[in-house]
């Protein structure tokens, strides 16, 4: 049995009060190992270490030098591609084929992205006549922010986490990581590569825990954290943001979203239903960007229907290892009854059930796992809580429409603003209906399409910030003016 250790300025630590919980397999139910909680005194090491970092070798060295180092993370993670494939795998129950062609590569990726950033990036500089006749030039300095507090989420664990630290080592910060309670693998195996390839001690510390009580809430609250960056639900970002104005911190997050897709009339039917199935199924519905409201025009709505049932009953469930299985788990038991009782609520409220609503029959060595069926619904008012709330499960309702203006008003009613997906091959129409609605991300005739070098991140409950490229820079670094007068 496993045991996954807090890393502490270059070390694994056991908590100190001996408090542990259990790391299960959302595959079969069965225990990994036993994850060591961080209380107030593992939190406040990490912090002090990540701090202390600052003023040691890791503030003293170059941009090349420091680049240098992340670039060697990079290669470290790629070389070790199979160790965090499998821990990945074994915390989240993935189907092989995405984790080892999403999560492990992307997780690289972000820190070789940020090092191009961090090498090009420029801040402005003026001249200016002063009033005695004489020149003054300013310009500006970027400096790192500080300590930066991660707080990841369980869904895509690697690559989320490393969106966010791979920028803010880039920036010359330090940080403290709070992986998902549910997904603590990939973070602490980190820990073992920046030791690897000599990544000064302090610079990458993890905290193992919860929320409230407990590491999370230890460490956004703690006042030497200089900055919060976090991924996850809407109601945990409030209490975040909450804890940041003490000592007035700022926050990036990407929070909820109840995405919505737009099929016009004459959209690539193919190329719709083929995104469709991703944007709404793949990793069980559990991802941010995932489509939950689908809005068809009527002349097509009957045919996406019948055509998106067909595609979500070829969603095999099964093992991650098997070259069938199309879709694994929801991440846990508690999420997997969260996601069924919005099924009964579909019933409850007159949902015309397309396909799924329950658990699939599984062999009996999976029979524990956390499964939930593809699901799709008809036939409900906007007002229905599987229209209005973020389910993050492996589902989506689909309501037809006569007009642009029509569906834009459906589109952004919700509270949330996070994403949508058009789909139609009028590019005129694209355009102008992708600037009506009012969410951070657009894809147009695709989807989960992304530069890392454009601003990403949501609008109203969806998120306040960008990451992205220069737009990261600018979250994790400070800009301070410099005027010489000459």
């Amino acid at each position: 049995m496993k045991e996954f250790l807090n890393f502490i300025n270059g070390q694994y630590v056991k908590s100190a009060s001996g408090s542990t919980f259990e790391n299960r397999n959302p595959v079969n139910g069965s225990l990994i190992g036993m994850i060591h909680e961080a209380g107030k005194p593992e939190v406040d090491a990490a912090v002090a270490a990540a701090k202390a970092a600052l003023t040691g070798d890791w503030g003293r060295i170059s941009v090349t030098e420091r680049c240098k180092l992340l670039d060697a993370v990079a290669l470290e993670i790629n070389r070790r591609f199979d160790d965090f494939l499998q821990a990945e795998i074994a915390d989240t129950g993935k189907p092989h084929h995405l984790a080892s062609h999403v999560d492990i590569p992307r997780g690289a990726a972000n820190f070789q992205i940020f090092i191009d950033t961090i090498k090009s990036a420029s801040t402005e500089s003026f001249n200016m006549t002063t009033p005695d006749g004489r020149t003054a030039l300013s310009y500006g300095v970027r400096v790192p922010r500080g300590v930066i507090a991660v707080i990841c989420p369980w869904n895509l664990p690697l690559l989320l986490m490393t969106w966010k630290v791979g920028p803010a080592l880039a920036c010359g910060n330090t940080v403290v990581v709070k992986p998902s309670e549910e997904t603590p693998a990939t973070a602490t195996l980190l820990g073992e590569v920046m030791n690897a390839v000599g990544v000064p001690k302090g610079v990458y510390n993890v905290v193992h825990g919860f929320g409230p009580g407990s590491a999370g809430e230890f460490l956004t609250r703690h006042p030497d954290v200089n900055g919060i960056t976090f991924t996850g639900e809407t109601r945990t970002g409030e209490a975040i943001m909450k804890a940041a104005a003490e000592g007035i911190r700022p926050v990036s997050m990407e929070l909820g979203g109840k995405n919505a897709a737009v099929v016009f009339a004459d959209c690539d039917l193919k190329v719709t239903i083929d995104t469709l199935q991703r944007s709404c199924f793949e990793n069980a519905g559990q991802v941010c960007l995932g489509t939950e409201r689908v809005y068809v025009e009527r002349p097509i709505y009957e045919q996406v229907v019948a055509a998106l049932k067909e595609r979500a009953e070829a969603m095999t469930p099964g093992e991650p290892f098997d070259p069938a299985t199309r879709i694994g788990p929801v991440i846990s038991k508690e999420h997997q009854v969260k996601v069924l009782s919005y099924y009964q609520k579909a019933r409850e409220q007159g949902a015309t059930v397309v396909t799924g609503g329950g658990v699939p029959d599984m062999p009996p060595h999976l029979k524990d796992g956390s499964w939930v069926q593809p699901t799709i619904w008809t036939g409900l008012p906007e007002t229905a809580s599987v229209i209005t709330d973020e389910i993050f499960g492996p589902c989506c309702h689909i309501s037809p429409f006569d007009s642009e203006e029509e569906v834009l008003g459906k589109v952004n009613a919700n509270r949330y603003g996070l994403a949508t997906a058009i789909f139609t091959q009028d590019i005129g129409r694209a355009n102008r209906v992708a600037q009506r609605i009012h969410v951070g991300l657009t894809w147009i005739n695709c989807w989960f399409l992304r530069d890392l070098r454009t601003s990403f991140g949501g609008s109203k409950a969806s998120g306040i910030g960008r990451e992205g490229g220069i737009h990261s820079f600018e979250f994790y670094t400070d800009l301070r003016n410099v005027m010489v007068k000459f």
